[in-house]
Parts: C-alpha cells; sequence; structure tokens
C-alpha cells in the first residue's frame, strides 16, 4: 500500500459564496478502503464533489497518481481513473438496467465486462430488461456502482450507498466492496452508516465543519469510539 494514489491538501471549496471545504488534507493509497466519516453538512460529499470539479471555486491541490487535477475539468479528472457514485444515483429511469449500465464511456482499460458484472451483481442480470423506475432502491444502488466499473476507473469514490436499503442489500454491498478490494481497486466510501463502514475500512478521516478533525487506521479503532461518540453519535 505504499503507492499514494491520491493526495489532497489545503483543499478549500465554495458553492457560490458559501465557503465549504477549509483546507481539507487526506490521503490515499492504492489498494486501500478509505471512509470518510462525519455528520450530514460536514463536507464530505463536497470533498467528492471537489476531488471531481463539481463544486464552484476550488483551491489547494489535488493530487491524482502525482498529477495535479485542481484546475482539470471534470471529463479530464474522470479520464485519471476515478468512477464517482453520487448519492443520488442517477438511474434514467426510461432506460433498461442494461441500457443504463452500457451508458457511460471507457475512461481507461481494463473495465470490468458484462458477464463479471452479472457475476457480481446477479439482481441485475434477472433485471437487466428492467426499466430504471422497476428496479429497487437496493437494485438501483448496484446499476450505480456497476455503471462505473465498466468504464475501467480504479478509484471508486462512493457517496452514502448504503442510506435507505434493507440490511440484507446492505450486507451486499459489503461484500461487493470486500471483492473490489481483493481484485486492486481502491475506495473511498463515503458514509454515515458507522456500521456499515467500520469493519470494510484500512483507515477513517473524521470530518467536521468543512475540515479533517482526525485520521485513524483499522486497528486503532476501539482507541477511537469514545471521539466516534463525540463526532457521529455512534
Amino acid at each position: 500500500m505504499a503507492n499514494e494514489l491520491l493526495r489532497i491538501e489545503n483543499l478549500n471549496a465554495w458553492y457560490g459564496e458559501s465557503h465549504v471545504l477549509h483546507g481539507v488534507n487526506l490521503g490515499v493509497n492504492e489498494g486501500e478502503v478509505v471512509s470518510v466519516l462525519g455528520r450530514n453538512g460536514a463536507g464530505r460529499t463536497t470533498t467528492m464533489r471537489a476531488i471531481m470539479g463539481l463544486t464552484g471555486a476550488r483551491t489547494g491541490s489535488i493530487r491524482i497518481r502525482g498529477q495535479e487535477a485542481i484546475k482539470l475539468p471534470p471529463h479530464r479528472i474522470a479520464r485519471l481513473g476515478i468512477g464517482y457514485c453520487p448519492e443520488e444515483r442517477g438511474i434514467f429511469a426510461s432506460l433498461s438496467a442494461e441500457e443504463n449500465l452500457m451508458l457511460p464511456p471507457a475512461i481507461a482499460a481494463g473495465g470490468m465486462t458484462v458477464p463479471e458484472i452479472y457475476d457480481m451483481f446477479p439482481n441485475l442480470k434477472e433485471r437487466a430488461a428492467s426499466p430504471g423506475t422497476r428496479l429497487s432502491g437496493g437494485e438501483q444502488q448496484m446499476l450505480a456502482v456497476a455503471r462505473i466499473l465498466r468504464t475501467g476507473a480504479r478509484l471508486l469514490l462512493l457517496d452514502e450507498i448504503s442510506e435507505g436499503l434493507a440490511p440484507v442489500i446492505v450486507q451486499k454491498l459489503a461484500e461487493m466492496i470486500r471483492a473490489l478490494k481483493a481484485k486492486g481497486y481502491t475506495v473511498v466510501l463515503v458514509e454515515q452508516n458507522f456500521r456499515f463502514a467500520a469493519p470494510l475500512a484500512d483507515r477513517f478521516y473524521v470530518m467536521e465543519h468543512g475540515k479533517i478533525v482526525k485520521e485513524f487506521a483499522q486497528h486503532q479503532l476501539a482507541d477511537n469510539m469514545g471521539m466516534l461518540q463525540e463526532y457521529l453519535g455512534v
């Protein structure tokens, strides 16, 4: 895990006049699962959007495999090998599940084939011809993740993928993340659901008021439960 895939330094971001991120610093190593924890409004989603160039003004540094990306437009950032799965999922209701799956372009070599995706998500194979509106929330979430796996992205930014889903679906998503890690993918999880993120992540960052207030590793989790109770109410 010595190869650093993502390095953010002194990242500030705005939506119009609203200054949301105040000097965020974090790093993600290749092959890691990293979880960004915090309450609603802490700045977690804005951090993911800022990485992709989807906020307003940004200052600071975002390096992806050593390449500075702070001034790049979103389509150029994606082609550095990043896939972003937003909280709202963005499923096209009038298209079938398979048409949704085929929609994104390839941004790098090595994307998963459709049969490989159906092996990982058997539900999607069963619902391949179903329109997006007919998919359950869990199936929509699986589809949203599956779409970016086709593109060849190796760094996955997953925003609140467990939110509002039944426990059995959340368990399937946890299995998916473990399988992706085993395949060498790098995953950044934005989560309020601490119990979902806790067993999956190699390292944790805690955000509050647009800043990183704590970083710790999986083996330090027990020692940080008091701090997590304070910041997250877990």
